[in-house]
């Protein structure tokens, strides 16, 4: 996944992480319960902003930071100068190694609310430390693949590159690059996301170097003489149309691109097309810029444009920066014995409910491969036809990482699973989850205990917290 020659790396991500983690394990120390077995799981109560379709993103990284959860002596002198840690929490911080399993559904897999994203088997004080850093990846990264994969949707097969660096966070910037290309971007204009991820990286030139030089023939020539004719110019700093003439002269109707990035693009567009053709140079494509999302692309499906560049709307989720998941405790053992059986723990918090039990996930597919629906099975697998699809895969075994695979494993499986989905699922209008979410162990046909509108005839939100088979009622409104 990443280049030959990098990426460096930080020494510990052991502190990205918030301080109640580590005070709710030095108390379970005290107590003697950090080491009883847990299952923890990751997911979302609802898709934001009414969109019908989730992807998921970060499993690569959160993998990366995994492995680099130690507690080095600068952590642990902080901790210990801060008194967060006592002698006792430091001393199990110093030999902290996850050594439990990790399920989760693959990077670019399409996901719903209530969909068993990561499921953590391991001791509560190995599990719990874990949950603000997978939130934090898999929150973000979640949010710019969906976001990207809607706006790939609408692009069809006209390319867009990633170009949003400038208007977030600078670790994000490269976070974001990676998420979109493994959406289906074909691109970024980042180069440390070349670096360390080997995103492919593109650009040319923005208007301060046409207004370095006298004359935008002059910016142009100098620009063709080092990036040659199949590089792309930027139009618009001055005048559109005799820019695109000057772009065709200097090259003799051999042209690659050219950029419009302001004003009526599709209007633009069509004229410049015009007078493309009309010089001869019926080759050289039309790339636009300049604030675009899914719906600025949507409404210039039909015109004569063969690229895209997005950047705000792109690195902040197209106004959902967050994909709202949670982690929760889902079934602990009864004791600290190693043979005490596992029961099924969750919330009746009002409007923060959880499902108890460890989930396995599959998606229903009709006869001709649509999807139907996302089936969860509580303490054990949902059963399923031929052409049903598990969703969960092994990321960690005993510690050991199992899960890495190729970008390109990435982009195809989200290219699949979005072809999946109904064609209801490409509308960019606000809407319902466009399959259901079913609970095996709510009863037959039950549907997501999570989504915001139950069907008739549903059990309501009380009635499903206290129908978790194996639910402790008093674990379910203990753990926060």
């Amino acid at each position: 996944m990443s280049a030959a020659w990098g990426p460096s790396e930080i020494p510990t991500t052991a502190l990205l992480t918030d301080h109640y983690e580590l005070t709710m394990v030095r108390a379970a120390l005290r107590a003697g319960t950090a080491n009883r077995r847990c299952v923890f799981e990751l997911f979302a109560r609802r898709l934001p902003g009414g969109r019908r379709y989730g992807v998921v993103g970060g499993v690569g990284r959160a993998l990366r930071a995994l492995r680099h959860f130690r507690f080095d002596e600068e952590s642990l002198r902080f901790l210990m100068d801060s008194k967060v840690v006592d002698q006792a929490m430091a001393d199990w911080l110093a030999d902290f190694q996850f050594s439990g399993d990790i399920w989760g559904y693959p990077e670019g897999e399409i996901y719903f609310p209530g969909s068993p994203l990561v499921i953590v088997e391991s001791t509560f004080g190995e599990a719990v430390v874990l949950e603000t850093l997978l939130l934090s990846i898999y929150n973000h990264d979640s949010a710019i693949a969906t976001a990207a994969s809607r706006m790939t949707a609408m692009a069809g097969d006209r390319p867009i590159i990633e170009m949003g660096s400038r208007r977030t966070h600078e670790l994000a910037a490269v976070a974001a690059a990676r998420a979109a290309y493994i959406a289906g971007f074909s691109s970024t204009s980042n180069l440390e996301a070349g670096r360390r991820y080997g995103v492919p990286t593109r650009g040319t030139a923005a208007h301060a170097f046409t207004m370095l030089h006298a004359d935008e023939r002059e910016a142009f020539a100098a620009q063709i003489a080092e990036l040659g004719e199949e590089t792309t110019l930027l139009v618009d700093t001055y005048d559109v149309f005799e820019a695109v003439k000057i772009g065709v002269e200097l090259t003799e109707g051999r042209l690659g691109a050219v950029r419009l990035d302001s004003g009526d693009l599709g209007l633009m567009a069509t004229r410049v097309r015009e007078l493309l053709d009309s010089l001869g140079a019926t080759h050289t494509k039309i790339i636009v810029t300049s604030d675009l999302d899914e719906f600025t692309i949507a409404a210039l499906a039909g015109a004569p444009v063969d690229g895209y560049g997005v950047g705000t709307a792109l690195v902040t989720g197209s106004g959902h920066p967050s994909c709202e998941f949670v982690y929760k405790l889902v079934a602990r053992a009864e004791s600290d014995d190693l043979a005490a059986p596992m029961v099924a723990v969750a919330k009746k918090s009002v409007n923060k409910i959880s499902v108890g039990g460890r989930k396995y996930a599959l998606r229903r597919l009709s006869e001709d491969g649509t999807a139907q629906a996302e089936i969860i099975g509580l303490g054990v697998p949902p059963s399923g036809d031929s052409n049903d699809r598990p969703l969960l895969v092994q990321l960690v075994a005993a510690g050991e990482t199992v899960g890495n695979e190729s970008f390109e494993a990435m982009r195809q499986r989200h290219q699949r699973s979005r072809a999946e989905l109904p064609l209801e699922a490409l509308k960019m209008s606000r809407g319902e989850p466009v399959i259901e979410t079913v609970f095996a162990g709510f009863g037959e046909g039950a549907v997501n205990p999570y989504q915001t509108k139950p069907s008739a005839g549903s059990p309501t939100t009380d009635a499903m917290g206290g129908a978790t088979a194996g639910v402790n009622p008093q674990a379910g409104t203990a753990i926060s």
